[in-house]
């Protein structure tokens, strides 16, 4: 199978087992303060912190002999509708909580969950100033980059291993008498794990390739200069 394809059946598999688990074993959704309310929480970090912001990271290597402007914009608009659902999925964990009068951000997983969150919103931000509607020069938007690239890994890793940790922590609250029968819902729960752990495995496979890369664009390159000429009073002969 084309390993582009293989990891987005891998991000769909994730998606639709973390729907399958808090929808049959767990009653559905709703938005009515309820547990169904927390069941939202799990399938929009998987669907927006996992699935969404490694497929905004891979539209550099799937369309990379797309012009570089238009693939910039689809990052940015997939990393920005990761940004919302995660959010969604953040607020329906709180206002649960209010509901059953259980106390917010006592666990290992919540910490790394709310960090991951705000660094994503800080990685958002800071590249719609520095790439997207670039108010910084050449130098600081190319002195950045290496930087803005590696948080995005970073941060990946982070929504994967917040991912596993709340598993961990659901089953342990759900199923803790019957989890070593091999119950059900603790083997799906598993499986949905390492399909979590295969996915980053595959992006990291994508994303540090050779063969995955944009190559050089001496169109976008010029561009690139004359921009900087315009922007900066620099020669058009200075990269």
């Amino acid at each position: 199978m084309h390993t582009p394809v293989a990891s987005q059946v891998l991000g769909l598999a994730s998606v639709v087992l973390s729907g399958v688990w808090m929808g049959h074993y767990h009653g559905g959704f709703a938005w009515d303060g309820s547990e169904k309310e927390f069941n939202l929480h799990p399938l929009c970090m998987v669907l927006g912190l996992v699935f969404l912001h490694a497929d905004a990271i891979l539209v550099y290597r799937v369309f990379r002999h797309e012009p570089k402007k238009n693939v910039k914009l689809l990052h940015g608009t997939i990393h920005l509708l990761a940004l919302i659902i995660s959010i969604v999925g953040f607020v329906a964990v709180f206002d649960f909580h209010r509901a059953a009068k259980i106390p917010d951000m006592y666990s290992l997983h919540s910490w790394c969950g709310m960090a991951t969150l705000v660094l994503f919103c800080l990685q958002w931000v800071m590249g719609l100033l520095f790439f997207l509607f670039p108010v910084a020069s050449s130098w600081l938007r190319a002195s950045y980059l290496p930087i803005h690239v590696f948080s995005g890994l970073v941060l990946l890793i982070m929504a994967i291993g917040s991912s596993l940790l709340g598993i961990t922590e659901k089953l342990l609250f759900s199923i803790t008498l019957t989890y070593s029968t091999f119950n059900p819902e603790g083997v799906l729960a598993n499986v949905l794990g390492i399909l979590l752990v295969c996915f980053g495995v595959l992006l990291g496979y994508l994303i540090t390739r050779e063969e995955y890369r944009r190559p050089p664009n001496p169109e976008e390159e010029s561009l690139s200069v004359h921009f900087k000429t315009l922007t900066e009073g620099g020669s058009p002969t200075t990269p």
